[in-house]
């Protein structure tokens, strides 16, 4: 089954069901494509529902841990740079979304082929999330920063002011029918304001050398040490983390999926 939802950044999504498609901008809440046909699924309350996290983020496991929810870590092998490349998106909240996308449809592709191929019964399909955050600061999406010397600079611009941190998210439905599943590919852009401290040139330093900054988007974080240099948020903190747990919950709402049955059996 073909679950790309959109062939590429500019063209108009597929599918019974589709309410934008990339290069469009200003991509926030639910962005829906790819039902082919099936419409909105239908909410099935005590059913246990697995989730796959298509990301190796240790925040995002986290979080979704917190939250009750015990996902199997598949990460993708998505050539970032490679996607971006081809499709010519820049705009910050589609940079997000299109690499989230990539992400979940590529594991989702490895989990359903190796779930078909094994007798293996304990294997599950379920739902697969990728995820990715970008930080918009003047219109330009920065990722991970590329070394010390970028994240520096990066932190010399930032400081005394405010950027807006985009976590795309896109669900892949691999369920069967049978048990609920839509073959619906869907997803979500959170956009949270971020205040940066007026930080010294020497605790820009000392940060950039703890290596925290090397491995998150946008050079920081606000749950590490990165958090006594945030001044404060307009939006949902757990978005900046790496996962938005209220728009996962619609998301996977969308899905006929009640937020419950993704957590995990209590001991």
């Amino acid at each position: 089954m073909d679950r790309s939802g959109c062939a590429d950044a500019s063209a108009a999504c597929s599918g019974a069901r589709c309410l934008a498609s990339f290069g469009l901008g200003a991509l926030t809440l639910v962005i829906m494509a790819g039902f082919f046909g099936r419409g909105l699924g239908v909410l099935h309350l005590g059913v246990s529902t697995h989730l796959t996290l298509a990301s190796a983020s240790p925040a995002r496991l986290a979080t979704l841990r917190a939250a009750g929810i015990e996902p199997t870590v598949r990460v993708s092998s998505v050539d970032e740079p490679a996607v971006l490349e081809r499709t010519g998106v820049t705009d910050p909240e589609d940079v997000a979304l299109l690499l989230a996308k990539a992400k979940a449809e590529d594991v989702a592709s490895v989990v359903e082929r190796e779930y078909f191929a094994s007798e293996d019964s304990e294997l599950e399909l379920g739902l697969v999330l990728g995820c990715d955050s970008v930080l918009d600061l003047d219109g330009v999406a920065l990722g991970k920063p590329a070394d010390a010397a970028d994240a520096v600079q990066r932190w010399k611009d930032m400081r005394g002011r405010s950027g807006r941190l985009c976590t795309g998210h896109w669900l892949v439905d691999l369920r069967d029918p049978e048990e609920g599943g839509t073959g619906g590919t869907l997803g979500a852009v959170s956009v949270t304001t971020v205040h940066f401290a007026k930080i010294t040139d020497a605790e820009i330093e000392a940060y950039v050398a703890s290596g925290e900054p090397l491995a998150v988007a946008g050079a920081f974080t606000v749950d590490g040490l990165g958090g006594a240099f945030v001044t404060g948020i307009e939006g949902d903190f757990h978005g900046v983390v790496g996962v938005s747990l209220p728009v996962l919950r619609e998301l996977v709402k969308e899905l006929g999926v009640d937020w419950p049955s993704l957590w995990a059996p209590r001991e």
